[in-house]
Order: C-alpha cells, then structure tokens, then sequence
C-alpha cells in the first residue's frame, strides 16, 4: 500500500466505483468519492462513515477542480452510454465522455495528481478480433462510437504522459458483473439484465441466435485489478482484465438456470451490427507482470449476483 496517499474515485457510488471503493478501503487508502449530487448513494451507503463524498457534475469545471482538491491518484470510471447504442447518438458520447475527460486530465495536470486509472472498454476497442484471446497487442478497430471513444481517452492519456508526465493506468475491462450491477441505464449489463427477467418472470431477450460469446469477469476480482494499478511500475500501462475464458449467451443462459433453479423464457431477435461476435481477452500480461488473476468462478459469481438481486425491491 502507498500510505497517506489519498484516492478519488469518480464515478464513485456506480457499480464498479462502489466496489473500486470498497477494495481501496479494506486496503487502508483515504477515498473521496465524486459523483451526481441527485445519484442515490445506496451502493456505497455502508462506506458513508469511511469515505469522503464530492457531488458535482462531471462536465462542471469548478466541481471538478473541488474534488481533485488534495487528491493523490485518480479512478476514472464514468461513462454515459453503453456499445449497443452509441451510435445513435456520437455526438452525445464524445461531448459527455471524451470532451469531459479532456477537462479532467487538464485539472489532473494542474493538481499535480500521480496517475490517472481510468476503466476502458476490452469489449469494444479491438472491434471484430482477428485472433482470440486478444492480446493487448491486437489492433483497435471499434465497430460502436463507445470504443471509439474509450480509445480516443486511451490516447489522450498517453498524450498527456508524453506532454506534461501524468502518469496513467488503462484497464481494458471484459464484461464485469456482480452485486450492484443494474438492468437500465449506463452501467447495466448482459448478465444483470437477464437476472432481472428472470426475477421478474419476463422473457429474455437476445440479438441474434445466442452464439456470441463474451469474457465475464466478476466484480470483485475487477476491482482488486484496479488497486493493484496504483502501485505498478510497469514499463506497460495497458492491461486486460478478463477471465481469458469465454462462453455463449445460450451458455450463460444454462449457467443461469442452474443459479436460480429457473429456466427462463428466451425471444431470438435479429442481431445487431454493433455486436462483435467472439470476444475472450489474452490475460497474460496482466497475470505475468502483476500477479493478477479472476479467481471467482461464474457459478459463483452467478450465485452472489441472483442472491442480491433477490434482496433488492426493485
């Protein structure tokens, strides 16, 4: 642990800065949580008397500067669209993400803050992988505006490393999932909206035949990642963060029944062009240089997940 040395986490009360958060204190680090004033602070309500909360907007020069206020390390975590509808709108995901970015690296620089973590997208920035699993190394070729832009702040990043010396970490995240994850909005995800049909005895619905396969990573192997980011040396500043195993949704599907003892219903749609159709990340480097694995089973992720979900009254 770096001692004394104080983390903002922005983005903070989501599903991965809440668990980001937890990981930073039960390693002893101060944390400043930075998040919307009207955001509900439920996923980190049980951190309320341990942490330091910062409400402002992202995109608020001034409320960003207040948070960067006696901070050390910075955990970039927020995002306000989601692959599957980016397109539709990239003018929205450049001016919310990328341009807002752009203000915080420029206040980073000025605070004279150590290293930037910030989450990327392993999902979107290879685009259609010619070779699986994907090295870090594979080219970035986003087919959705949200790799595009993921990858655009990759290389600010390393522009402002190169120009002014802010160190930076970039964690290219597979599909996390887990506790606190929601089925709306910016942060949901494939398995956190199928648990919610299957809760709410609704059909799931899936683009394509089922055969896509993706990396799911639990939520808490992801974050003990991002802590081990605020103390690596590597002469590599990207990483992969995956299991390195992949699986179909029609096997997420079966895994998912077993979980919660239901089958559930399923309606096939056309696919859609956004849709990459294999996608495993290469964990070498990350397991290598780090140290770093995904412990969690998906069964037992799986199982966590369906018994949290059963406690929410949502």
């Amino acid at each position: 642990m770096i001692m004394n040395q104080h983390c903002l986490v922005v983005g903070g009360a989501g599903f991965i800065g809440s668990h980001i958060a937890d990981a930073l204190v039960q390693n002893g680090y101060p944390v400043r949580l930075f998040d919307l004033p009207r955001r509900k602070m439920t996923n980190v309500a049980h951190l309320l008397d341990r942490v330091e909360v910062a409400e402002g907007d992202f995109t608020n020069e001034a409320d960003l500067e207040r948070a960067l206020r006696n901070v050390d390390y910075v955990f970039h975590l927020v995002g306000t669209t989601l692959p599957a509808t980016s397109n539709e709108n990239p003018i929205y995901d450049v001016e919310s993400n990328l341009i807002g970015t752009l203000r915080l690296l420029q206040l980073a620089r000025a605070a004279h803050i150590k290293k930037v973590i910030f989450i990327s997208s392993g999902g979107t920035v290879y685009g259609i992988p010619e070779t699986v699993p994907i090295p870090e190394t594979h080219p970035t070729s986003p087919v959705c505006s949200y790799g595009i832009t993921k990858l655009a702040i990759e290389k600010y990043l390393a522009l402002f490393h190169h120009l002014y010396g802010l160190d930076y970490v970039i964690l290219r995240a597979s599909n996390p999932y887990g506790p606190r994850q929601q089925s709306i909005g910016a942060q949901q995800g494939v398995v956190s909206v199928f648990i919610d049909r299957i809760k709410r005895g609704e059909p799931i619905t899936i683009w394509g035949d089922g055969s896509v396969v993706r990396d799911f990573v639990y939520i808490q192997d992801v974050a003990q990642a991002f802590v081990m980011a605020l103390t690596s040396s590597s002469p590599h500043r990207i990483f992969n963060v995956g299991t390195g195993a992949g699986l179909s949704l029609n096997e997420l599907l079966g895994l998912l029944a077993q979980a919660t003892g239901i089958t559930p219903r399923v309606n096939y749609l056309p696919g859609r062009s956004t849709d990459v159709p294999r996608n495993v990340l290469d964990t070498t480097r990350i397991r290598t240089e780090w140290g770093w694995s995904a412990p969690t089973p998906l069964s037992e992720g799986l199982a966590r997940t369906w018994d949290w979900a059963r406690q929410q009254n949502i």
